[in-house]
């Protein structure tokens, strides 16, 4: 990258209702950036700041510290001074200090993924003058201590690395409360805050080898580059990862006049969500803490209390607190400062009408003056995401378009996930109580370590409280527990937006790492044992609790048909069984893209006829056995077209190559000797017979059929057969005939003479007959390049991806393990080409073949029926392609629908 000339605005100011950016700028000064500007161009009352780029944070990456500490340093001066004169405070000035937070922000949101430094500014001598300006002591040596630990662990690297490192900080501080004989921070005394401090810096000296920096400017430049260098940092890393954001994008660092919410009984910190995050509910809800700063809050340090009364009287009647105590020792917000609460409810409810969607807000108040830090676009649940979409459209804030929009299809996938069997529950054994911080039910073994969450299955991360290190371990628990923090920690916020089942703040744990034990009631469970928590009443269990399927929501079947208005490409099913094919035409599917044929040979009852098909010297013998699987098949298929009746069923032909069937362990081969009276080595022998290299590139698929044509003559007469039989009951089948693996016209046109040749026999027998349809799966390459040819006696093409992936990147799949990890973490791919459909390289294929099989046959139909048929932007890119629908599995229906839905309005607006 070329340097950039210094005339490009790097650094963007906002503050007293004034602001250089605004909301649609989030790629250039990322959410927070972009918000904080907007909200302060509308009258928020927003603490004044500036936000340097994320195109900074990408200079910074490519061209290295000094170089872009050059471009910025001016403006962020000339920024600064701006600061000053809104707040009317000196940087670093003894006698009347400004001091400054910085925070990351990048343009989407990743809740604790990077880093923040409160306090900014504070030295030894700028502490004395903020005491003596504020008259209170103990608020100004709160600020210090807590500066240089954000300071040390953000800045100079003295967070723990794992969870055998002690935090430096944190051991001072238990070390000072055992000897006080105290438990909350707030509990120190001034004198104890001193000692602290000097303590902490030591600390520094010890770890570091240099003083603790003094010079306020030389803080700015160390934080500033600290949350450049986050960007980078493992969590963020993983997190970015795990939601498919791109490494390029590069965070803003966002620098604020502090505020101060540890300024005594009159000051107070808070996170609050205009609407409910996890049901969707409209219900003003959020927690807050007097005399704290906002760390405290989202930390779990802790647990909070509900700013409403509503949210009040909920949490007590969950955490069994009676209410005359409640009111006296847990009062909300509305209660305790209803001035306060009266003007962040004007807020809130100015802001989400303002962005027309659910907002995620964080205050101060100072001294009795309230001040909004941030506000964003909340993470919530799936069940939440749908209903608050369907709720803002009943209200007119926002369109049916837009609603849609509004869905992450991906997140479909929670509603879709098994409950508590309601007989179940009330057998249950409940343990303890929590705050339902994500909604959800969780079974699983305990586990007290995040880098320890792969050790079972199904594991329950149990914690005091999770910090932003343990994001891996979160995403792979089935549930997440912690003994602290509410609905606005760390824990609630990440496992809301990852979708995973959290109950928070349940203070009847005593969790010990040492030991690995959790403690209820004076009875002790170990790692290993199993617990389930439901995320939606704060109940934590005992063992395993049954599950069933969900029952959807009255808003998701809304949602659902809402899709039907606006996509034109329909959504089919893979599906093998009556059992799925249900399930799928509930989720609305419109009809079956993929019926695999080989999966109903596998039952006990069927392998062993297969197996003697395949032992057979002769067509005859063959077809014997043939005879014994049509009943079968026949009936599989009955099945198959009963459940869909009246839409189209595709079914593909025989597919895997014949070694598959056959038994290789030596007791199974001296089984089917002794069942058909031949040798062992008969069977032995037939075995390395059909032995292949690279069984992929082998004898299956239409080569299969080809060579030994009474297999396709068999499956075609089931189908046939099958239909017939139906359509004598009232039921309509529509069977489309898939030959897998064509690669050369020829091929295809074998395969449809016998199937055409064997349906007419069929029709003669029962003298009726039905439509139906012969195409071909597009796997090959080739078949993509020859897709003009082929199509002029295919009737349909369908894609499957998953081998057109295979023989286009030549990777196989079953080994890609080996390697693909590697790729994507050194950045040779950016995803994983089985899961997202590769529109560069395979979806060049699929595209040529379709133009080219339509300019033989304009109205060919055109599908995809391979894994990708169910992931969203694969499905965008098969609407664009011009495709007739996409097939994958039946959970995955809805999020098809939604996905082609978008698809359409996405392109309509073009």
């Amino acid at each position: 990258m070329e340097v950039l000339e210094d005339i490009r605005t790097r650094v963007y100011r906002f503050g007293n209702k004034t602001a250089d950016g605004n909301s649609t700028m989030k790629n250039l000064l990322g959410g927070k950036g972009a918000n904080l500007a907007e909200m302060s161009a509308i009258g928020i009352p927003v603490p004044p700041g500036f936000t340097i780029s994320t195109e900074a944070c990408t200079e910074y990456n490519e061209l290295g510290e000094e170089a872009v500490l050059a471009f910025l340093k001016e403006d962020v001066e000339k920024a600064i001074e701006n600061i000053e004169d809104i707040m009317g405070t000196t940087f670093g000035d003894n006698e009347n200090p400004l001091l400054i937070s910085v925070r990351s922000g990048a343009r989407v949101s990743m809740p604790g993924m990077m880093d923040t430094v409160l306090n900014l500014g504070l030295n030894d001598e700028v502490v004395k003058g903020l005491a003596a300006k504020t008259g209170n002591d103990r608020f100004a040596w709160d600020s210090y201590r807590r500066f240089i630990q954000m300071y040390g662990g953000v800045v100079l690297g003295m967070k723990p690395e794992s969870k055998d490192d002690i935090d430096p900080f944190e051991e001072i501080m238990e070390h000072l409360k055992e000897k006080r004989e105290i438990q909350l921070d707030t509990q120190f005394t001034v004198q104890d805050l001193k000692d602290l401090v000097y303590d902490f810096k030591d600390a520094v000296k010890k770890r570091t080898g240099h003083d603790f920096p003094s010079d306020p400017w030389q803080q700015l430049w160390g934080a500033v580059i600290a949350v450049f260098n986050s960007w980078n940092g493992n969590r963020a890393i993983y997190y970015r990862k795990m939601n498919g954001y791109p490494a390029d994008w590069g965070t803003a660092v966002n620098v604020q006049a502090m505020v101060y919410g540890n300024m005594g009984e009159n000051s107070g910190t808070g996170v609050c969500f205009t609407r409910d995050a996890g049901t969707g509910e409209n219900v003003f809800n959020g927690e807050y803490l007097i005399n704290a700063q906002g760390e405290d809050v989202v930390a779990g340090v802790r647990t909070p209390q509900q700013i409403t009364k509503l949210g009040s009287e909920r949490w007590a009647e969950l955490a069994k607190v009676e209410e005359t105590d409640r009111a006296e020792n847990y009062p909300s917000l509305e209660e305790l400062m209803p001035s306060m609460y009266k003007e962040l409810f004007e807020y809130q409810n100015k802001l989400e009408n303002h962005y027309h969607d659910m907002q995620d807000m964080e205050f101060t108040i100072q001294d009795g003056k309230l001040w909004i830090l941030q506000t964003r676009n909340g993470k919530r649940t799936g069940a939440a995401m749908v209903k608050i979409a369907m709720d803002l459209l009943k209200q007119g804030l926002i369109d049916e378009k837009e609603a849609l929009l509004r869905i992450e299809p991906n997140k479909l996938d929670e509603l879709l996930h098994p409950v508590f069997d309601p007989k179940a529950i009330k057998r249950a054994h409940i343990i303890a109580q929590g705050l339902p911080a994500s909604p959800g039910a969780a079974t699983g073994q305990i586990v007290f370590f995040a880098d320890e969450a792969k050790k079972f299955r199904n594991t329950i991360l149990t914690r005091i409280e999770t910090s932003p290190e343990d994001l891996e371990g979160m995403n792979l628990a089935k549930g997440i527990l912690t003994a602290r923090g509410g609905m606005t920690s760390h824990a609630a916020v990440v496992a809301r937006g990852m979708g995973k089942c959290c109950i928070s703040g349940a203070g009847a744990l005593k969790i010990d790492y040492k030991n690995r034990t959790l403690t209820v009631d004076d009875k002790e469970y170990h790692e290993g044992d199993w617990i389930s928590l439901n995320g939606s009443t704060g109940n934590i269990i005992e063992g395993k609790v049954a599950t069933i399927e969900p029952t959807l929501s009255g808003e998701f079947a809304e949602l659902m048909k809402l899709t039907d208005k606006f996509s034109t490409m329909e959504v089919r099913t893979n599906a093998d069984t009556p059992k799925d094919a249900k399930a799928a035409r509930n989720f609305g599917a419109k009809g079956i893209g993929l019926t695999r044929t080989e999966h109903m040979f596998f039952e006990v009852d069927r392998i062993k006829a297969m197996r003697e098909m395949i032992l057979a010297d002769t067509v005859k013998g063959r077809k014997q056995a043939l005879e014994e699987l049509l009943p079968m098949q026949r009936e599989d298929f009955e099945g198959i077209f009963e459940a869909m009746d009246g839409l189209p069923v595709t079914i593909r032909l025989l597919d895997p190559p014949l070694h598959e069937f056959v038994p290789h362990q030596l007791a199974t081969q001296k089984e089917l000797a002794d069942d058909m009276h031949i040798s062992l080595s008969a069977v032995k022998n037939k075995v390395a017979e059909l032995h292949e290299f690279n069984p992929m590139l082998g004898h299956r698929g239409c080569r299969l059929g080809n060579t030994y044509p009474e297999i396709t003559e068999m499956q075609t007469r089931a189908i046939i057969e099958a239909a017939l039989n139906l359509k004598e009951k009232g039921i309509v089948s529509k069977p489309e005939i898939m030959v897998p693996l064509v690669g050369t016209m020829n091929e295809f046109i074998e395969q449809e003479t016998i199937i055409r040749e064997t349906a007419n026999k069929v029709f003669e027998e029962y003298n009726d007959t039905i439509e139906y349809l012969v195409g071909t799966m597009i796997e090959i390459p080739r078949a993509a390049l020859m897709a003009d040819k082929i199509a002029e006696y295919a009737d349909f093409f369908s894609f499957g991806t998953n081998d057109l992936t295979q023989l286009a990147f030549g990777y196989s799949r079953d080994d890609a393990g080996k390697f693909l990890p590697i790729y994507l973490e050194k950045g040779i791919l950016t995803v994983d080409p089985f899961e997202v459909l590769d529109q560069e390289g395979v979806g060049q294929l699929i595209k040529m073949g379709t133009e080219r099989g339509r300019s033989t046959k304009p109205n060919l139909k055109v599908g995809i029926c391979g894994e990708h048929g169910g992931e969203p932007s694969s499905v965008e890119f098969c609407y664009n392609t011009g495709m007739n629908y996409v097939s994958c599995s039946p959970f995955r229906v809805p999020i098809a629908r939604v996905a082609s839905a978008q698809a359409a309005i996405k392109a309509g607006s073009k």
